[in-house]
């Protein structure tokens, strides 16, 4: 058995799959089955649950909706991150759905005034770096521990789906890497950037859409590149092979921890092939990394490959993530 550039043969890659399988950002999305279920939800219903927004049409377009919210550990950790997170991970999710974000309200629980400052500083800081406001909210400070949420309003011309990846697609990944850990697997490229560029970064994916480049792709969230991925194989109905060996993570990183990270700027598109030079030079006139890491395919299996050697990190027909695929509607 021999080794590829990367260093992976067919034993390393089913044991990275096996571990990237059991990690708690990745397990994580699995509540979401179960919180649709309860609530009677499916991938047909109002907003189509499984998207990073929910899409109203209105006025020949669209009202987005989003809203996030944060673990606790994360929030006791990083307080002030926290807060310019919940602005910056909902004005993501508004992006990757070829919208422009207009408002955030938030809601935060604090056992007193002074624990939630650094909570509210955040939230400032980002709304003013992002020019989106913040309109209001919850604020209760009798709580016994800090709790943070935020939610986002937006309007979109034309959309990106999670729902509309098709075989022969190519699989893109944008991403910022000019930047660092902030804590966990949190990759921030954000608070050294101008805020000129934070806001121009993020109109790349509405004029993408509205030039009709891009109709499927999906926010890197929590779950990371490959968790992110597969929820997108999943709503889409599709298999995604993707190439190891095209994965980019900056300097000094392994490949596994890029594959679980949340990069404060990533998006997974699937583009048409004609359309993806075009696609890939729109970021990389913004300095962002922009590339073809895989394809997608028939079937329903999300899957490594590295040189000759292949691994099935998740086939979604068998166990479910979301399960809000157009199938399981």
């Amino acid at each position: 058995m021999t080794e590829n550039i990367l260093g992976i043969n067919a034993l390393t890659l089913e044991e990275m799959a096996g571990r990237l399988r059991s990690h708690p950002s990745i397990r994580s999305k699995l509540g979401i089955a179960s919180a649709t279920k309860a609530l009677g939800l499916t991938a047909l219903s109002d907003g189509r649950p499984g998207d990073d927004a929910a899409a109203l049409p209105c006025d020949g377009g669209y009202d987005l909706l989003a809203g996030e919210g944060f673990i606790p550990a994360f929030i006791e950790d990083d307080p002030w991150f926290a807060g310019w997170c919940a602005v910056m991970v909902n004005l993501s999710d508004i992006a990757a759905m070829g919208g422009r974000s207009t408002a955030v309200i938030d809601q935060v629980w604090a056992p007193s005034a002074k624990a939630a400052a650094p909570l509210l500083q955040g939230l400032c800081d980002a709304s003013a770096a992002y020019g989106v406001p913040l309109v209001g909210g919850h604020t209760n400070l009798s709580a016994q521990t800090l709790g943070l949420a935020a939610s986002v309003f937006g309007k979109a011309q034309r959309l990106i789906t999670s729902f509309d990846a098709a075989p022969g697609d190519l699989l893109i990944a944008a991403i910022d890497r000019r930047g660092n850990y902030r804590n966990f697997d949190n990759f921030c490229a954000a608070l050294d950037a101008p805020d000129g560029r934070l806001r121009g970064d993020l109109m790349l994916l509405p004029a993408l859409a509205e030039d009709a480049l891009i109709l499927a792709g999906k926010d890197i969230s929590q779950g990371g590149l490959i968790g992110t991925a597969l929820m997108l194989a999943e709503c889409s109905s599709v298999g995604i092979d993707i190439n190891l060996s095209e994965i980019n993570p900056p300097n000094g990183i392994e490949v596994e921890r890029w594959l679980r990270s949340f990069p404060s700027f990533g998006f997974l598109l699937s583009v048409a092939p004609e359309n993806a030079q075009a696609v890939c030079t729109r970021f990389a006139t913004r300095g962002i990394d922009a590339r073809a890491i895989g394809r997608i395919t028939d079937g329903s299996a999300v899957t490594f490959r590295s040189g000759a050697d292949s691994a099935v990190f998740w086939d979604h027909a068998q166990t479910p993530y979301l399960d809000l695929g157009a199938n399981h509607a």
